[in-house]
């Protein structure tokens, strides 16, 4: 399968031309992504969902992470990059919807598959305020184990060190027909994509303005 391509950018995103995912990352060229958090209410409490990466994937496999994201591909708007919430939740939705939060700036290496990576990202995040039970959902197998829920200040206070641990209900695939099981655990702040916690904590904190 082709290598994806990406719009890449310079230090003050301007733009230097396409490059594939693996130079992109190589030579640590930004790019952009989308974020996209889903949040509901409940009488007086405010519940945020979250996703659990694969397994399989290239990095940081079998992390929990942002209900939905993904990159840009070359050519791509932000408005096109929703596009995401249908492939990885099943779960549809106009741009106009989604709640501007914040737009980020992300730098960090590592090594995957024992070649390093610089990994130079500006992403876009947005709210989305949605009912759709999770066992409605229809999770994309090859990007997403599961989807989780939990209340969003005992979530922030995870991330601010308050809480050890937080409890989450949630569904998980449980065959090759994509079927969900439904399941509660235990989660702690380790156990979520290596971030900055201001990232978290702001993010989160902004969803309370999501109506």
């Amino acid at each position: 399968m082709a290598d994806e391509l990406f719009d890449i950018y310079d230090e003050q995103l301007r733009p230097l031309g396409t490059a594939t995912r693996a130079e992109t990352h190589a030579k640590g060229y930004w790019h952009r992504t989308f974020h996209c958090w889903l949040t509901r209410r409940e009488e007086n409490r405010r519940f945020v969902r979250f996703q659990l990466r694969q397994a399989g994937k290239d990095t940081n496999p079998g992390c929990f992470d942002i209900t939905a994201a993904g990159h840009l591909a070359a050519g791509e708007t932000i408005r096109e990059a929703m596009r995401e919430l249908e492939e990885e939740l099943g779960l549809t939705a106009t741009f106009e919807q989604l709640i501007p939060l914040a737009q980020i700036r992300e730098d960090v290496s590592g090594e995957v598959n024992g070649m390093l990576f610089i990994d130079r990202e500006v992403s876009d995040v947005f709210g989305l305020v949605s009912e759709v039970p999770l066992t409605s959902l229809r999770l994309q197998p090859e990007e997403v184990a599961g989807v989780y829920e939990t209340d969003l200040d005992e979530l922030i206070a995870l991330f601010e060190g308050s809480l050890a641990s937080v409890q989450a209900t949630g569904v998980e695939l449980s065959g090759q027909d994509g079927s969900l099981a439904q399941v509660q655990r235990s989660v702690q702040a380790s156990q979520f994509v290596p971030r900055d916690f201001s990232y978290y904590t702001s993010v989160l904190r902004a969803l309370h303005g999501c109506t």
